[in-house]
């Protein structure tokens, strides 16, 4: 695998404008140095303002962004990376990743994974990596530039669709994964055996959730608007689960995906 992923990041989803400035603000004061924005999300320009803002220096931040389906084609990805590096006001991301597969296989992953292997290699992005690929996918990726060039796969990993088959295809071939929407958009804190857990170990079943995912290695970019929950969030670091509350928390596995856009979703594994 490549240098290290900060295990816990702030993901930026779904928040624009000045909500989105607000949050990355807070997060940074609060301690985060890892801020997950994308090209599809139109808010880099506010995550490179709020960066801005921060007065943190560049050398402690890892930025993540994602480059959209549209950009895939070879002769157009690099292009677009620089203008992601235009909105967020920097030289080079940390992390740069391919959103999805291009739909219905329109570019080849190869030709993407070649083009992204190249802006990195003209100081583009520090490293690169994909998100929402499925096993046949990343056997293409892995094929096109070699699993070491893929820092990690960026994946919907929460208690309730936990992807066993991508995570165990990932880690057999030494690739990281990146769990999005670790909280199931809210879901876990209703679920009774997640509260069940959290009560014991004083803490909240969001902080559980994050503990659950960082105890097998994944980095988790969870979001928020509220300070106090990116507080609470960062803290889940400091939970040790048990065996027996892992054991619990993996038997809630229901395939429960949220993250399925018609047209853009691959066959998922």
């Amino acid at each position: 695998m490549q240098e290290h992923i900060p295990a816990l990041g702030l993901g930026t989803f779904r928040l624009q404008g000045q909500v989105v400035v607000d949050s990355v603000r807070a997060g940074l004061e609060l301690g985060y140095r890892h801020v997950d924005t994308a090209q599809i999300y139109g808010n880099e320009a506010d995550v490179g303002s709020a960066i801005a803002q921060s007065g943190v220096p560049r050398a402690e931040l890892f930025v993540t962004t994602k480059v959209w389906t549209a950009n895939l084609a070879g002769d157009r990805l690099a292009a677009s990376l620089r203008e992601s590096l235009d909105k967020l006001r920097l030289e080079q991301v940390d992390l740069a990743l391919i959103h999805w597969p291009s739909p219905q296989d329109a570019v080849p992953v190869a030709e993407t994974m070649h083009a992204l292997l190249a802006a990195k290699r003209a100081g583009l992005a520090r490293r690169i990596g994909i998100s929402n690929f499925t096993i046949r996918h990343m056997q293409q990726a892995i094929g096109a530039i070699g699993a070491g060039e893929i820092a990690t796969n960026q994946v919907e990993i929460h208690p309730f669709l936990q992807n066993r088959a991508v995570v165990r295809f990932a880690r057999e071939h030494g690739i990281h994964l990146t769990a999005y929407m670790p909280l199931a958009y809210g879901k876990v804190m209703t679920d009774p055996v997640i509260a069940a857990i959290a009560g014991r170990h004083g803490a909240t079943p969001a902080q559980v959730a994050l503990a659950w995912s960082l105890r097998q290695g994944f980095a988790v970019i969870p979001s928020s608007t509220k300070r106090t929950n990116l507080e609470a969030n960062l803290a889940a670091a400091r939970i040790a689960l048990s065996d027996e509350d892992m054991a619990a928390i993996a038997a809630l596995e229901a395939n429960g995906r949220i993250a399925d856009p018609e047209g853009i979703a691959p066959v998922w594994d």
